[in-house]
This record gives C-alpha cells, sequence and structure tokens, in this order.
C-alpha cells in the first residue's frame, strides 16, 4: 500500500481548483474555437456538420475530464482517477433521464462538480489498499455509483446558489437603463470566472436587450483584463486560450488572488456604459458568451448596433479600457503585480 500523503482543507482546495481550470479549457476550447467556424460551412460540406456536432458534443465530457484531472492532482493513479472522473459526470447534471433514454444538457453545474469531485477523491483515497483483489469491482460501484448518486441528491440544493444569483442579477433589470446595464455588467465579469455558468445565468433569468448586451460586454470586459495581465506572465497558449474563451481556468487565481477582481470591475464598470451609450443589444443565448466565437458581437450587430458601434463596445473599449486600467493599478497606484494573473497548471 502506498504510502499516503496528508491534505489540509486549504490543499484540497487548491487541488480542485486546478484540477478543475485545466478540465475546463479541455472540455470547452475545441468548440470555443471551431464551434462557430465549422457551423458557418456546414452549407459547404456535410463533413462539417459531423464536426460541428462533435466539437460541440465534446463539451459534455467537461465533469469527467475534470474529475479525472483533480484525481491526478491527488496523485492517484489511472483506475482511480477515471472512477473519480466518473462520479464526477454522475453527479453533474450535465444528463436527464428521459422515458425515453438519456439526453446529454451541457456541462452541468461546475459548483457540483467540484464538490463531488472532491468527496470522490476522499473516499477513494480512504479505500485505497482496503479492497484487495476486489479494488476493480468495488471501487467504481462505491465511487463512481456512490458518490455519483449523493450528487444528484445534493444536485438541487447546490443549485439554488445559481439560481440565487441569478435573481439577484434579475432584479437589476428594473432599474434605470444605465445603471442596470452597469451592473448586469460588472456582474457577468466576475460570475465568469467564477464556476457559475454565465450561459446557465443568462437563460435562466431571460436576461435580453441592453441587459443581455451588458452581460456579453461584461465577459469581455473580464477577457480582456485577463488577456493583458495574462500577457506580462504566461506563455503564449495561455493568452491564446483565455482570449478564445477559457476565462475560467482562471478560477484558481479569483480564489487565491481576489484583488484580481478590481481591474476586472473597473473595465465592466466603463465597458457597462459603453453599452448604454452605444444601445448594444443581445438575447438569453448569447449573453453569457462574451466575443467568445463572436457570439455576443454577431448577435448585437443582427439586432440593429452598427457595425463601429459592436467594435467599439466589444473591442476598443474593454481592450483599450483594460491596457489604460492596468497600467493606473499596477504602475500608478501599485494595487497588484502581474503575478497574480499567473497561470496555475492541474501538475502543480
Amino acid at each position: 500500500m502506498k504510502d499516503k500523503v496528508a491534505y489540509t482543507g486549504k490543499d484540497y482546495l487548491n487541488k480542485v481548483l486546478s484540477g478543475t481550470a485545466s478540465g475546463i479549457v479541455i472540455g470547452l476550447i475545441a468548440n470555443a474555437i471551431l464551434g462557430s467556424v465549422f457551423k458557418a460551412l456546414i452549407p459547404y460540406g456535410s463533413i462539417f456538420v459531423l464536426l460541428a456536432s462533435v466539437v460541440m458534443i465534446m463539451q459534455f465530457i467537461t465533469p469527467v475530464i475534470i474529475g479525472v484531472l483533480v484525481g491526478l492532482q491527488f496523485k492517484l493513479n489511472g483506475m482511480e482517477s477515471v472512477v473519480v472522473g466518473a462520479a464526477a459526470f454522475l453527479g453533474s447534471g450535465a444528463y436527464k433521464v428521459t422515458e425515453t433514454g438519456v439526453q446529454l444538457v451541457g456541462i452541468g453545474d461546475l459548483i457540483n462538480v467540484m464538490l463531488i469531485s472532491a468527496i470522490a477523491v476522499f473516499v477513494t483515497r480512504l479505500l485505497q489498499g482496503k479492497l484487495g483483489s476486489l479494488t476493480l469491482i468495488l471501487m467504481p460501484i462505491i465511487v463512481s455509483v456512490g458518490v455519483g448518486t449523493l450528487g444528484l441528491i445534493i444536485l438541487p440544493y447546490v443549485g439554488i446558489i445559481t439560481s440565487t444569483i441569478g435573481s439577484v442579477i434579475n432584479s437589476f433589470t428594473s432599474l434605470q437603463p444605465l445603471l442596470m446595464t452597469i451592473l448586469i455588467a460588472i456582474a457577468f465579469s466576475i460570475i465568469i470566472i467564477s464556476p457559475i455558468s454565465t450561459v446557465a445565468i443568462g437563460i435562466a433569468i431571460g436576461v435580453t436587450g441592453l441587459g443581455a448586451g451588458a452581460a456579453a460586454v461584461g465577459i469581455t470586459a473580464c477577457t480582456a483584463i485577463l488577456v493583458i495581465g495574462s500577457l506580462r506572465i504566461n506563455k503564449t497558449g495561455t493568452t491564446l486560450a483565455i482570449l478564445l474563451g477559457a476565462m475560467k481556468m482562471m478560477i484558481p487565481n479569483l480564489i487565491k488572488h481576489p484583488k484580481i477582481v478590481i481591474p476586472v470591475v473597473i473595465n465592466a464598470f466603463f465597458s457597462g456604459i459603453g453599452v448604454y451609450m452605444l444601445t448594444i443589444q443581445g438575447t438569453p443565448q448569447s449573453a453569457g458568451f462574451g466575443i467568445v466565437g463572436l457570439v455576443g458581437p454577431i448577435q448585437s450587430f443582427n439586432m440593429g448596433a452598427s457595425l463601429i458601434s459592436v467594435l467599439l463596445a466589444y473591442f476598443v473599449i474593454p481592450f483599450v479600457g483594460g491596457f489604460i486600467i492596468d497600467f493606473v493599478c499596477t504602475k500608478v497606484l501599485h494595487l497588484y503585480e502581474h503575478d497574480i494573473f499567473e497561470f496555475i497548471p492541474a501538475s502543480n
């Protein structure tokens, strides 16, 4: 039996966050980069229908990927890590059982995925060396099925967190338009680097019009700050991944360096004003994407915004403003150093 390392609560949090951050990138980046491209090319060949389907479906296994990477963080072997991955998927809410079978519905509740991954790791480590020759049989039953079922039981209660946040944001829509766009932009700029899904929030609360435009631009404001900060300290691939939609890979940074929200919120504030001034609109389906796949900009253009307005709202204001805000915060006010943007890989 291998010697066991004692992990503290902080160790569990950091390792789960690291595994989750990398898992989100692996699971979502293919569709973020290629999804819109393949869909646009569908008229030119049936192969693009297949490719668009594959990159979209890859998103649904994100909970499995997260669970496996979390297991590897704790030095579990291959079989044990896969068992954790299975538990994470089973308890994720990424599927629903219907009378006709099982239907995939998304990537699940990331908070629940993280929680179940941590519990599955704990149970797996507890069972190490105790099941003997029956390990291959009993480990999947106890951990995957047992902990996965626990995940489904607690899923509705964990989901209350998401619904509560959604209700608070939805209340912003009753405010004066300028204040509404600022508050929604700020809210979504923070949520995008949390375990909460901006896409799920946008659809759940039915945010539309200026509110949806503010949500998408708020996400873009966060993207701009992360890209600018990442340029100073991370490899090009990491920065490119963030730009293309992998903002949630910075979840561990939010936990470790909460001050990362300072430039994000400031940039979202001014970007939200831009939404109001330029009348940038959107739909519940586009609200949670930002510039990923150009979903937000294209939807705003289709809803009547001029090309110049779209470029100003989604690219000029967030990115030019982001550079200015980053300079003021680091060189003038000395609020933070760029090490707060250093990516924390799953191998740490």
